[in-house]
């Protein structure tokens, strides 16, 4: 029997998507939807002379899995560049196609009841597309 979808530790991490508030001030900039749900995430990102993350701020209107989701992206950004983040992502969309075990980004086992349910992926993932695209926006200005 799987666990509940919407269960405590999700329902936290959602609520929780409130502290990191939008930051019209950042450098980077990007918003995305998730066509099948219809999700959308403003990611406001800065980033150091490397590339790596500093700062994250958001508006994200999803359902608690994508606001958990970005929670955790928010959280565990900073210090991670480009690449780590696009490595996460394709963990993550392996680990939804049953092709891996959990991704390697801190708290993301508490999604796991959500690998049962397609329709919420790109919820999901929306917070990391979001961030992919902000961090190519920096890369391309580089």
């Amino acid at each position: 029997m799987s666990a509940p979808l919407y269960n405590r530790d999700i329902l936290a991490l959602a609520v929780a998507s409130a502290e990191h508030l939008p930051n019209p001030a950042a450098r980077y900039h990007a918003n995305a939807r998730a066509p099948l749900c219809g999700s959308r995430i403003i990611l406001d990102v800065d980033a150091d002379d490397a590339g790596r993350v500093t700062g994250v701020g958001m508006h994200v209107e999803a359902c608690a899995l994508g606001q958990a989701a970005a929670t955790l992206l928010a959280r565990h950004a900073p210090g991670r560049g480009l690449a780590d983040i696009r490595a996460a992502r394709a963990a993550i969309a392996d680990w939804f196609a049953g092709s891996g075990g959990a991704p390697d980004w801190p708290g993301f086992d508490l999604l796991a009841p959500a690998r049962d349910y397609p329709a919420r992926h790109g919820a999901i993932l929306l917070p990391f597309d979001a961030a992919i695209a902000a961090l190519e926006e920096r890369a391309a200005a580089a």
